[in-house]
C-alpha cells in the first residue's frame, strides 16, 4: 500500500496492484501496475479487497469497459471494499483492471491501515475457471 501503491484513485482511475504475487500459471500476465491480460479467452473468477478512507465504490473492467453488475461497495467506514465476479472474455489478450468508477463524485484515498495497527495490503487474484 502506499507509498507503493497510489494513495489516491480518481474517478475514472484504475487501482495499483504493484507487486507480483503467486502464479499458477500462464493464464494471466502483468501489463502495468494497475492492468492484468487474460491471455485466453474463457470465464475467470476475479477477488479482490482494497483498503480506502472514504465511502465509495469499485467496479472491474475490461478491455476499458466498466463491467457495471460487478460495482461493490460500501456507504460508510474505513474499512475494504472487497469484491468478486466472473469475467468472461471472448478474444485472447483482454485487459482486466479494478476502477474507481469513473461517475463516481470522489476520489478514493487507498490506506495501509484499514483501521487497524498491522499494514494491510490491496489483494486481487484471477482464476481461470475454463
Amino acid at each position: 500500500m502506499p507509498p507503493d501503491n497510489a494513495a489516491t484513485v480518481a474517478p475514472g482511475a484504475d487501482v495499483e496492484f504493484p507487486n507480483d504475487g503467486g502464479s499458477g500459471g500462464g493464464a494471466v500476465g502483468r501489463v502495468g501496475p494497475s492492468s492484468f491480460r487474460l491471455e485466453e479467452p474463457g470465464s475467470y473468477l476475479v477477488m479482490f479487497s482494497v483498503s480506502v478512507n472514504q465511502p465509495g465504490q469499485l467496479v472491474l473492467t475490461l478491455d476499458g469497459n466498466e463491467l457495471l453488475p460487478t460495482a461493490t461497495g460500501r456507504a460508510t467506514g474505513t474499512s475494504a471494499i472487497t469484491g468478486f465476479a466472473v469475467v468472461t472474455s471472448t478474444a485472447p489478450g483482454a485487459v482486466l483492471t479494478v476502477r474507481n468508477p469513473s461517475g463516481n463524485p470522489t476520489a478514493l484515498t487507498v490506506t495501509p491501515s484499514a483501521g487497524g495497527t498491522l499494514a494491510a495490503s490491496a489483494h486481487l487474484t484471477v482464476l481461470k475457471l475454463n
